[in-house]
C-alpha cells in the first residue's frame, strides 16, 4: 500500500534502474539543501483553532482567472519519458484529471502540442497547463518554443532563473548519466534486472528533448546534450525580460527566486508571479530551504503578485504551512513523478488526490473552512528540544 513518500520511494527504487532512480531522487553535491527543505518544513508546526464551522471545506483557489481544485500544481519535470514511456502525457492527464495545473518542462519528451491536447482531453476546456522555459545559448530555440506554447493555448510562461549552469549532481556523475549515453557494465546489468522498464523503453525509443526543434524531427545530438547538461544563456539578465515580453503577452512567472531583492526587481520589471524555489535542492547545495526563503519574499512583494513555492513538499500539512506563510499555492515534483514510476497515470493521480485529501483534513483540523481562512497565526516554529 502506497500511503506516503517513503512508500513511493521504496517501490520506485525497485521498479527503476539505479541511474533513473538516482536522477529523480538525487540532488546537488552533499544533498544538504534537499535535507534542509525537509528539516525546515518539519520545524514548523500548525496551531489548531477550534469550534469553527468546517462542515464543508472548500480547497479551491483561483489563479490568473482559472479555478484550481486545490492550491497544488505539478512542477516542471524533465525526462519523464525515462521514468515511464510517454511519461509527460500520462502525468499531464493525471494532473488535469485531478483538476490541478500542470507545468510542462522544456526538457520534456513529448511535444507541447501533444501534451496540451492530452490535458484538454483529461480535464476539459478549463484544464490548466503552463509551459516552463529554459533559455539556452541559442535563443532561437527559446523563441520557437514560446511561439508554440502560445499557439497551443498554454496559460502561463514559467521562466526558470536558477540554472545558469547545472548543479553538480554527484549521483548522476557516478552513474555516467550524460548524452550521448554510454552505459558501463554495472548499469547494463542493472537495466537487465528491470525487464518491464527496458521493454517499454525499447518499444517507445530513447527519450529525446523533442521541443528543442520546431518540426517533428529530433534535435541534434549537440542540442540534446546541452539540454541535459543545462547549458544555458548566461548573458540572460533582467533587461532580457523585455525580449521575452515581445514573444509572450500572457502571465509571466519567474521560478527559482529566493532573495527578496530579486522579488522587488521582478515587480519593477512587470513579472506576474514568482515561484520561491531552490530546484528541489538540485542546484546550489548551500541555498536556503524554500520554505525559509518564502516569508522575506512575501514581505517584499506586498501582495502585489501571487507567490508560489516548491521544494520539499511531502504532505498536505506542508502545503498548509506554505499557505499560512503567504504562498498562493505549492508545486510538487518528486511525489507525482514517483507515483508515475510506481503505477503510471493512476499512480500519479493517486498521489495528487492523497495530497488534496491531506490538505482538506489538515484544514478541518486547524479550523479553516476555505483557503482564505488559513492565516499566518496558524503556523509557528517548534521549540528547540
Amino acid at each position: 500500500m502506497l500511503l506516503n513518500f517513503a512508500d513511493l520511494r521504496r517501490r520506485a527504487r525497485r521498479r527503476l534502474p539505479r541511474f533513473v532512480f538516482d536522477y529523480v531522487d538525487g540532488a546537488a553535491e552533499d544533498e544538504r539543501c534537499l535535507q534542509r527543505n525537509l528539516a525546515e518544513l518539519e520545524r514548523l508546526h500548525l496551531w489548531p483553532t477550534c469550534l469553527r464551522d468546517t462542515a464543508r471545506v472548500d480547497t479551491g483557489v483561483e489563479v490568473f482567472g482559472s479555478r484550481w481544485a486545490a492550491p497544488i500544481g505539478v512542477a516542471p519535470l524533465g525526462l519523464n519519458g525515462l521514468v515511464r514511456a510517454g511519461g509527460d502525457v500520462l502525468l499531464a492527464r493525471a494532473t488535469a484529471g485531478a483538476g490541478l495545473p500542470f507545468v510542462l518542462s522544456t526538457a520534456s519528451n513529448s511535444r507541447v502540442e501533444v501534451v496540451r491536447d492530452a490535458v484538454r482531453d483529461a480535464g476539459g476546456a478549463a484544464a490548466v497547463m503552463w509551459f516552463q522555459l529554459y533559455v539556452m545559448s541559442e535563443r532561437g530555440i527559446a523563441e520557437q518554443m514560446v511561439r508554440r506554447a502560445r499557439a497551443a493555448g498554454c496559460h502561463a510562461l514559467v521562466l526558470t532563473v536558477d540554472v545558469p549552469v547545472s548543479g553538480w549532481r554527484e549521483r548522476d556523475v557516478r552513474n555516467g548519466f550524460k548524452l550521448p549515453w554510454r552505459p558501463g557494465i554495472a548499469t547494463v546489468l542493472d537495466v537487465a534486472t528491470r525487464p518491464r522498464w527496458l521493454l517499454a523503453q525499447l518499444r517507445h525509443g530513447t527519450p529525446r528533448f523533442v521541443n528543442l526543434t520546431e518540426g517533428e524531427g529530433a534535435a541534434g545530438a549537440q542540442a540534446q546534450a546541452a539540454m541535459l547538461a543545462r547549458t544555458m544563456d548566461r548573458s540572460l539578465t533582467w533587461e532580457s525580460l523585455a525580449w521575452l515580453r515581445r514573444l509572450w503577452d500572457g502571465p509571466l512567472v519567474l521560478k527559482g527566486v529566493l532573495h527578496p531583492d530579486d522579488a522587488r526587481r521582478a515587480l519593477a520589471h512587470g513579472v506576474d508571479a514568482l515561484v520561491v524555489s531552490n530546484h528541489g535542492g538540485r542546484q546550489l547545495d548551500a541555498a536556503p530551504a524554500s520554505i525559509a526563503a518564502l516569508p522575506p519574499v512575501i514581505e517584499a512583494v506586498q501582495a502585489r503578485i501571487p507567490v508560489f513555492v516548491d521544494s520539499g513538499i511531502r504532505r498536505g500539512s506542508d502545503i498548509v504551512k506554505a499557505l499560512a506563510l503567504g504562498a498562493r499555492a505549492a508545486f510538487v515534483g518528486r511525489m507525482p513523478l514517483l507515483g508515475l514510476a510506481c503505477d503510471g497515470q493512476a499512480g500519479a493521480h493517486a498521489v495528487l488526490q492523497r495530497l488534496r485529501e491531506e490538505l482538506e483534513r489538515t484544514m478541518t483540523l486547524i479550523g479553516a473552512a476555505d483557503i482564505a481562512a488559513i492565516e499566518r497565526s496558524h503556523v509557528g516554529v517548534a521549540p528547540t528540544r
